[in-house]
């Protein structure tokens, strides 16, 4: 039985990950962490979440619980994140990240350390997705540079950050496959006179709207034809299965950093 701890665990995905722990039996929770000014904190986790009492109270630290588990499942912001990622590290503690809008210098440290302990970091951890992921890149690579790519990501009005990073994975998958720089050839929306579309153009265009959970769509263009890959995540709890897959994964492995097509036997 791995020992889970949960960070963010009053939030949309650590509430749903607690819920989906209850009827797997690998895992158990193990502690459970929110923001110190979190009014969840030092309540029981099972109230906070919507399940009967758990006897385990939510902690504004990691330290308070960190030698509980075995593995924390992280889906917050960049800065926690990574000052969790530093305290597992030094513990030598397991992490599964779901964290996204990290910048390029917080994920370069996010690498280094990965290397002290095991990580799985992926910014999506649904099994449709990662296979999205492995089937573009194939369609990238039959179809070469004939063909135009335009990716479209629609997400609820409260997320925080654009594009997901689940669109920015798929552009950099399909990229590496066409031989592409990402950072020299990504458009991220357009506007006014911008004249013919550059034939090595990767387009990654942001919806923010309502309850959305999250979709994504590759857009292969040729003369003649389209060829489109969509994804619609239809709630969060295909993101939290993939999450405890990942925790009772990586307790296992050497120290590294994993993402999901690791998990999932996709290399």
């Amino acid at each position: 039985m791995v020992k889970a701890i949960v960070s963010g665990v009053a939030g949309r995905m650590g509430s749903r990950i607690v819920h989906l722990m209850e009827a797997d039996p690998g895992i158990e929770l193990a502690g459970a962490v929110e923001h110190p000014e979190h009014p969840a904190v030092e309540l029981d986790v099972g109230e906070v979440v919507g399940l009967p009492r758990k006897g385990l109270a939510v902690r504004g630290a990691l330290e308070e619980v960190l030698d509980q588990g075995e593995v924390i499942i992280e889906f917050t912001h960049p800065e926690p994140t990574l000052a969790h990622l530093r305290l597992a590290a030094e513990a030598g503690k397991a992490m599964v990240i779901g964290t996204t809008g990290l910048t390029p210098e917080q994920v370069q440290e996010l690498k280094w350390l990965a290397g002290q302990t095991r990580v799985v970091f992926a910014p999506n951890m649904s099994v449709g997705v990662n296979l999205m992921f492995r089937v573009c890149e194939m369609i990238a690579r039959v179809l070469g540079g004939d063909y135009d790519v335009e990716i479209v990501e629609a997400h609820h009005r409260l997320k925080k950050d654009a594009p997901s990073g689940t669109a920015l994975k798929l552009a950099q998958v399909i990229a590496q496959a066409l031989g592409r720089d990402l950072e020299r050839v990504g458009v991220y929306g357009r506007k006014g006179l911008i004249g013919e579309r550059p034939p090595e153009e990767i387009g990654i265009m942001t919806v923010r709207a309502g309850d959305i959970v999250g979709e994504h769509t590759a857009i292969f263009c040729g003369i003649g034809e389209r060829l489109e890959v969509i994804h619609r995540a239809h709630s969060r709890d295909n993101f939290a299965r993939g999450a405890l897959t990942a925790a009772k994964w990586v307790v296992h492995q050497e120290p590294g950093l994993y993402d999901m097509q690791d998990v999932l036997g996709l290399k």
